[in-house]
């Protein structure tokens, strides 16, 4: 029987990584690590390159709309591969009778985060479709850092071991429920706020001041569930989480428990799980809540001696359970 593309291969979970193993790690012979930003050595130098596109409805959102998106999830790609961020071009797929004046606010965002962050957007390329060929804009970006050597290491977790603590910098959620408000027109008592947030200036502090990051990653697709599923496959180790340290505000808490939505599963924009060494897990924690975009930071596990991949949660209620890859797609889809 043939085999179509279906919305789940584009959910960041198992169906996402099987088509990517099957067609593109296959057909473009890709043998290294599938991290969110390649490794290109040259002489004297090394950089990191990642590239992403963007589709989101609604294309504007609380805290910020799919320019804004673009730069920072670009700048956060190569950020927790241990690079410093400096280029980006940026391409934009736009649909006949699409506002111009959407537009410029669209570009007027991606230019003030750029300058926030700290990079250059420096070439781009524009195509318009005929209408109902695109919904509305589609916009896709390449980032290109410089890496210096003794960082190499992050974005591969090949000097993870059992003790290394893990660390996120904030509450899990919100910009998935952000989306999903926006888009259906949902109120809530208490505002939410997506995180969407460049963190090349957060992550560049704990780097310089803490030796032992091991292994940085932002949580995009798929949520915190998923990348510690993808990390415990790269390392081979076992990783333990404690459910009631994981970060959650109220009101995600609290529409997640009506709909049935699992925080670990979701979106975010300006989150980084970190993998340290036990002995700068507390220092590395003062140093994110130092900073607006990580005063919510907290320790939520560990690495375990196990002798196989595997994910284990300690749950709020008692009792352990494992915690997989998210499978299908798990609503609201926001990418």
């Amino acid at each position: 029987m043939a085999e179509y593309i279906s919305l789940n291969h584009g959910s960041g979970g198992k169906q996402s990584h099987k088509l990517i193993e099957k067609v593109f790690v296959a057909e473009f012979g890709i043998s290294e690590p599938l991290t969110d930003s390649a490794i290109l050595k040259n002489a004297g130098f090394t950089l990191a390159f990642t590239t992403d596109s963007y589709v989101v409805d609604p294309l504007f959102f609380p805290g910020g709309n799919i320019g804004k998106l673009a730069v920072c999830g670009t700048v956060n790609d190569l950020a927790v591969s241990g690079a410093d961020p400096r280029y980006i071009c940026a391409s934009f797929i736009i649909e006949e009778g699409f506002p111009v004046n959407d537009l410029v606010i669209i570009a007027h965002s991606m230019a003030e985060e750029a300058v926030k962050a700290g990079v250059k957007i420096v070439t781009g390329d524009t195509k318009v479709v005929e209408k109902g060929k695109c919904d509305k804009l589609f916009i896709t970006t390449s980032g290109i850092g410089i890496l210096n050597p003794e960082m190499e290491h992050i974005s591969t977790g090949k000097r993870i071991k059992p003790g290394d603590k893990l660390i996120i910098n904030g509450p899990l959620g919100n910009h998935a429920i952000a989306v999903l408000g926006a888009r259906n027109q949902l109120s809530f008592s208490t505002p939410v706020i997506s995180d969407c947030s460049s963190l090349n200036h957060l992550i560049e502090n704990v780097m310089h001041f803490c030796k032992e990051i091991n292994f940085m990653r932002d949580l995009t697709r798929g949520g915190l569930a998923t990348v510690l599923n993808e990390l415990a496959d790269i390392t081979g180790t076992g990783i333990l989480i404690d459910e009631g340290s994981v970060p959650v505000d109220d009101p995600v808490k609290g529409l997640c428990e009506m709909l049935g939505f699992d925080p670990m599963y979701l979106a975010n924009e300006g989150k980084v799980v970190i993998v340290a060494g036990a002995g700068e897990a507390k220092k590395i924690l003062d140093i994110l809540r130092s900073d607006p975009l990580g005063i919510n930071s907290e320790i939520i596990g560990e690495i375990i001696p196990e002798k196989r991949p595997i994910v284990i949660l300690n749950t709020s209620v008692g009792g352990k359970r494992i915690l997989d890859m998210l499978s299908g797609q798990q609503f609201p889809r926001i990418c």
